[in-house]
This record gives structure tokens, sequence and C-alpha cells, in this order.
């Protein structure tokens, strides 16, 4: 789960990690409003939406850059107003760009210097780890493509946490000296507590920047969340803002399907993950293209599986369906039953190829013949891949 900037600041508060002030706004008077409340001159005017690289983004009305500085609070409300209603185009969005809902005030700062700071999980040692590189403010992938020796990792032990002399270790890396070394690593004790605290899986700041006053503040930052802790933070869930997904993969979720969309024409429904990511390979050495993700889970419910097809086929790219189920936690005859009252449920526009392997696959293939349905089994894998790229051909 991902959330706003504007959010991430009020985490940031939370947890007394210093940055700039900044309120959200939903329409050009509300952010005239809070630009005249901020009572500063030195302002800027943020599009939020869940990409990066808004700065160097192109709204489709003309407007360049979803990052603005202004100095008035008129202007921030022009400049509102060019942006809430609008598709932002970055790098990250592909050319449909997202819709801007929201758009966030804040107080600029004169920047002197600007670093990266950053938190993650580290799935292969199961550990966190933090990434610093002096060079702030650009991509950090290009930095570590060109200059991989500016960049400086380190695992933290979930144990010991982030204790002081680490964190001022972090900060001489950043090349942060006297009062601002004391700043900097009580920032990165802070962002540490945030990070986990609320479960996170990343916590990037870029930049971390020093003003011209000589103040060590958090500029802009990305969050990540780890999906299965989130029952345990309510106020987290909260600031899921479904605008910024896909309407798809927000249905997926009431029914706690594992879905993702991708840009094919073959839609996928299995059990497991990674027969999920098999099924996705297979179809792509068969010379087809996975229109998603899908896995139902060890034990999905005929409402479920029916809940899926409906998913599956509200993607107007779809020109056929593979099922792929591996019968182990349930057998295939109950999970044939199931996909054949869906089927009669749902009344699929496209064709459909299902391979059933696994405890009594016999029946379920029986069950799924005598069904009547145009449904094509498939003896095992490598069969139901030819049939559903021939099929989507209309072969």
């Amino acid at each position: 789960m991902n959330i706003h900037e504007y959010q991430a600041k009020e985490l940031f508060q939370r947890f007394g990690v210093a940055s700039p002030k900044g309120v959200p706004a939903d329409t050009p008077e509300e952010a005239e409003k809070v630009a005249a409340d901020l009572k500063t001159s030195h302002l800027v005017v943020k599009a939020q939406i869940h990409a990066g690289g808004r700065g160097k983004g192109t709204f489709k009305n003309g407007l360049k850059g979803g990052v603005r500085l202004c100095s008035t609070p008129a202007e921030a409300r022009e400049l509102a107003q060019n942006m809430l209603g609008h598709y932002l185009v970055t790098n990250q969005t592909g050319p449909d760009g997202r819709l801007v809902h929201k758009v966030m005030v804040a107080e600029s700062v004169e920047i002197q210097r600007e670093v990266y700071f950053a938190i993650l999980m580290d799935r292969e040692s199961g550990v966190p780890v933090v990434v610093v590189s002096t060079e702030g403010g650009v991509d950090i992938e290009t930095v570590a493509e060109k200059s991989p020796d500016k960049i400086y990792r380190e695992k933290v032990h979930p144990l010991l946490g982030m204790p002081a002399y680490m964190a001022l270790k972090f900060a001489r890396q950043l090349a942060f000296s006297g009062d601002q070394l004391k700043a900097a690593a009580k920032l990165i004790m802070n962002v540490y507590k945030l990070f986990s605290t609320l479960d996170c899986s990343l916590v990037e700041i870029n930049p971390l920047v020093v003003t011209k006053s000589g103040e060590v503040l958090a500029l802009d930052a990305k969050f990540n969340f780890d999906d299965n802790a989130l029952y345990r933070h309510p106020e987290i869930v909260a600031m899921r803002d479904e605008n910024e997904e896909d309407p798809r993969e927000v249905e997926a979720s009431k029914f706690s399907l594992n879905y993702i969309g991708l840009d094919g024409n073959i839609a996928c429904l299995v059990n497991g993950a990674g027969l999920a990511m098999a099924t996705m390979d297979i179809i792509k050495y068969a010379g087809g293209r996975p229109a998603n993700f899908l896995d139902v889970g060890g034990g999905a419910s005929e409402e479920q599986v029916t809940e899926a097809f409906k998913i599956l086929i509200s993607d107007k790219n779809v020109k056929a369906i593979l099922v792929n189920i591996f019968g182990g936690i349930m057998r295939c005859d109950v999970i044939a039953q199931g996909i054949i009252n869906a089927v009669r449920a749902v009344t699929l526009p496209v064709p459909l190829v299902v391979r059933l392997e696994g405890t009594n696959v016999d029946q379920g293939k029986k069950l799924l013949t005598e069904s009547k349905l145009p449904i094509r089994a498939a003896a095992d894998l490598a069969e139901a891949a030819k049939l559903v790229v021939a099929a989507a051909r209309g072969a």
C-alpha cells in the first residue's frame, strides 16, 4: 500500500521527523486559503499522485511540472486550478497519466545540499537495510548504474534497531558535520522508529536536504507498507486512496483475491503465487501475453471464483482465459464444480481453457466434460498454454 506525500508529512510529524509544513487541498479555493494560512511568500504547490517524477511531468492541459513554486495565495489558487481534475504524465505513470484529485500547498525552502536516505526490507536476509547516498534529488537507479561507489548500504539488526552511534555513522556517510550531524542523526533515528513501528517495507527520503539556513529536513518521501501487517494499523488503512489504484485490484481485494493487472490479452486464474508466475511464464513461452496475475489462494470458495471471473472479463483486452489449478488443499472435483457454477453465473464472453492437476483430478475433468459448457480441458500445462494462445488469436 502506498500513501500520498501530504500523508507522509502527517506521519513525519507524528514521529518527530523534521519536514516543511504542508497541507492538502481539494479545490483551488482551499489551496488559496492554505497558502494564506502559511503566511510566507515561499510557497510550492505539488500534485498528489502515486507516482514519481512529478516535477518533470507534464499535464495534458499543457502545464509543465507537477511541482511548482509560487509566492502568493492567488498564484497557488491558479496553479491548483490547472492541476486539479487534470491528468499528469510522468515517467512512472505511462502515457495515460494520473488524474490529480488533490494538491499539497507547502512552505518551500532554499536548498543548499541534497542527499538520499532510505530504509527498506531486504527480502533475502529478512532484515531492514539502510541505503544512503550523497547524490540526492536524482534517480537513485541512475546513481547505482553510473556511480555505484556513491551508494552505501548496511543491514540493521532488528533487535538492536537504530542506536545513536549507528545513526551518527550514517549521517557521516552523508557528509554531515557539527550541529547538522546531530540533527541528521536524530532524524535518522526517528525515521527508523517510524519504519519499525508502522511495519513499513520502504521509507525513501529523496531528497533529504540542508537548507541555506542550516536546517536538515525530509523534503519528499515515498512509503510502502507490509500489507500483511495492516490489520495492526487501521490509521494507515484509512489513508488508502482507491482513486490511485486499478479498480480491478480494488474489487479483488474485497474478496481476498491477489490481482495485478498487466497489458496482455490472456487472463489467468491460478491458485498459488508460484504457480501463477509459472503460468504467466509459459503463456509468454507459447507466444501469448498474460493480462493479469490472479492468485485465488489454496482454499478459494465458489464465491471467490465467481468474483474472479467477473474481474477477468471486466478487462476489455481479454480474449481468452486460462484456469490453472493444482488441487492440493482442495480436491479437483470440488474446484471443477466451483468453476462450472461460476461460468454459469457469469456467462463468459471469451474462450476458457482449464488445466487441473492433483487430488481427484479424473473426477474433476469428468465434471467439466459433462457440464456441456464451452470449457476446453487440457491434459497438462504445456497443452493448456498452446490452447489458450490459439484461442486468444481466434484460432
